[in-house]
């Protein structure tokens, strides 16, 4: 039995191309359309003489629509949101007014909700304004979605259209998960307050510094906003990177001069975050419990952090503390072969692989044959799995070792063969 799911953007097009290959299968009786049928038609057909609506039926089913015209409405629907077409919102929405509180993409599983805060996910705030007239009810999910995405003028007209009350601080994490400076300015536009050391909720925090966005100025950014709007951020050197703040860094090495050779643990480098204090080895990357700030700053993609801590005479080949396992001691070369940053550029959604932290490293003679052991699992977001050992690897060994491949770096690897790293 196979459950399907519409996409974000789904295409009527293309699921009515899907029904009639559906049916093709169903005549040919491949053994998994042939389970489909039986699992979702109410009747029993056989299958030479299963008929297209037949095949339409039952892919309507799995999509976990009662019928192929409820199907129907909702690829419309969406189209037209998409499409920012009010004509057809209201043409779909008169031929069938309960899908207005009805999820637009059926599953429940989805964050795009009902129309009203399917439109707000893309600012299409003349038919906000239409489906809230027809009694669309989902107004804080739809707020909350259009600071997400950073639709300033559509979180103003929701809260318009709610009647104005106070915004809550919540809507704070969506902003932080995308790093939407926009949407975190609209929140506080609208009067949110975030006083005191505690002012920014634990599950914001979580979104802000466990985020798997790689944009540190967008960071920096919303971090110095919640500070400008009451917030009292811990007064820590890993907060201070986070911040940006070489100035804050440059106080924190004046009183403590061995802070070029600390390490830090997960509960330093995620304050006031639970959610992110899992098991050590778990990262989206290398591995960041118990590194130096070197290795934090290429975790995070600080290029300019990681500059100015050379420049304050931090050892390039600094190393990560050791476990009673026997696992660490690598260096930020490490850091900058596997890490999330690279999930992106490899997905086609970041910068060119332009390996910035790698380069820093190596013309400041790190050493490309360093040996480690490291131990790793994939952080949750990113599937999780078994967690592996790598013994006695140099970088460049753990990066061709290294199971998931967009979290590679092709050009850092390029580099360090080329300043003689070794497999």
């Amino acid at each position: 039995m196979t459950v399907r799911r519409l996409p974000v953007r789904p295409n009527l097009e293309q699921l009515q191309r899907q029904a009639k290959e559906f049916l093709e299968a169903i005549r040919a009786e491949v053994p998994e359309a042939l389970a489909d049928l039986r699992e979702y038609h109410s009747k029993e057909i056989d299958p030479t003489d299963a008929k297209l609506a037949d095949a339409q039926l039952v892919l309507a089913r799995s999509y976990q629509a009662s019928s192929w015209p409820r199907l129907v409405q909702s690829v419309r629907l969406a189209e037209a949101i998409w499409g920012d077409d009010l004509d057809i919102v209201r043409e779909v929405i008169a031929l069938n007014p309960a899908l207005v509180n009805e999820d637009v993409l059926i599953r429940t599983d989805s964050n795009w909700g009902p129309p009203l805060t399917y439109a707000a996910n893309l600012g299409r705030d003349r038919i906000i304004r239409f489906l809230h007239e027809q009694g669309g009810r989902d107004l804080r999910s739809a707020i909350h979605r259009a600071v997400l995405h950073g639709k300033a003028r559509t979180v103003r007209l929701i809260n318009e259209l709610a009647g104005g009350p106070p915004i809550d601080r919540s809507a704070l994490a969506g902003a932080a998960y995308t790093l939407s400076v926009d949407g975190t300015a609209i929140i506080f536009e609208l009067g949110v307050r975030v006083d005191g050391p505690n002012g920014v909720d634990t599950n914001t925090m979580e979104h802000i510094l466990g985020t798997d966005a790689r944009i540190p100025e967008r960071k920096h950014r919303i971090l110095e906003m919640y500070v400008e709007h009451g917030f009292e951020p811990p007064d820590t050197p890993v907060m201070a990177l986070h911040r940006g703040r070489v100035d804050l860094l440059e106080d924190h090495l004046r009183r403590d001069p061995e802070l070029l050779t600390r390490t830090f643990d997960r509960e330093s480098i995620y304050p006031l975050n639970r959610a992110n204090l899992k098991e050590p080895y778990m990262a989206q990357g290398t591995p960041v419990h118990g590194t130096t700030l070197l290795h934090i700053a290429a975790y995070f993609d600080e290029v300019e952090i990681g500059e100015w801590l050379i420049e304050q005479g931090m050892d390039p080949d600094v190393r990560s503390a050791i476990d009673e396992d026997g696992f660490g001691g690598y260096t930020a070369l490490f850091s900058t072969v596997v890490s999330q940053r690279n999930f992106w550029v490899n997905y086609g959604q970041g910068e060119p692989d332009l390996a910035r932290f790698t380069r820093l490293l190596l013309d400041h003679d790190a050493d490309p044959n360093v040996r480690a052991s490291l131990c790793h699992r994939l952080d949750q977001g990113h599937g999780g799995g078994p967690l592996r050992e790598y013994h006695d690897v140099t970088p460049l060994g753990w990066g061709e070792q290294f199971y998931d491949r967009i979290f590679v770096s092709k050009e850092s690897m390029r580099l360090i063969s080329e300043r003689g790293g070794v497999v």
